[in-house]
């Protein structure tokens, strides 16, 4: 065999272990995922809440209890989160929400939240009507507006 063919074995072997790895990594944190989702879906419970304000920010930035912090990972903690101050009832709390409903949540508004323990799953108006982003659209970047003149020259999408 030549040295060409040998590297290739070596790298295609060095390949196939990374992919079995990567496969049993991914389902032991899938298993453990949904076991959190079980768990929050059985403590979440139904609040009023008066929406003050709504920041991305640091998990050491954000005024989450000092129990929060230290149980976090060290790799999460870099990250941002999605923080909603809010008023529940007399207190003044911040409460972490899901990335998928942060961008409806209306500031200065009160809403009936679906929380479990400081974390908001689900978000309604006063009145229980689901929440629509009054926020405009974000603008488009030049990659975002060259693909649509692509996509519309290729037939792709209609013509404006």
């Amino acid at each position: 065999m030549s040295t060409l063919q040998i590297v290739l074995l070596v790298i295609l072997a060095v390949l196939i272990a990374a992919v079995v790895a990567l496969y049993f990594i991914g389902k032991r944190l899938q298993k453990r995922q949904d076991e959190q989702q079980a768990q929050i879906q059985a403590n979440k419970q139904t609040v009023s809440l008066l929406v003050i304000d709504k920041k991305r920010l640091k998990l050491k930035e954000a005024g989450l209890p000092d129990e929060v912090v230290k149980s976090t990972p060290w790799y999460a903690r870099r990250g941002k989160l999605p923080i909603v101050r809010v008023k529940a009832g007399p207190q003044f709390v911040n409460m972490v929400c899901d990335e998928a409903i942060f961008d409806t949540i209306p500031v200065k508004k009160t809403i009936k939240a679906e929380v479990s323990g400081m974390y908001i799953v689900s978000a309604r108006d006063a009145k229980g009507k689901k929440l629509y982003s009054d926020q405009p659209p974000k603008k488009k970047g030049w990659w975002g507006r060259t693909i649509d003149k692509l996509q519309e020259k290729a037939g792709a999408k209609p013509v404006k």
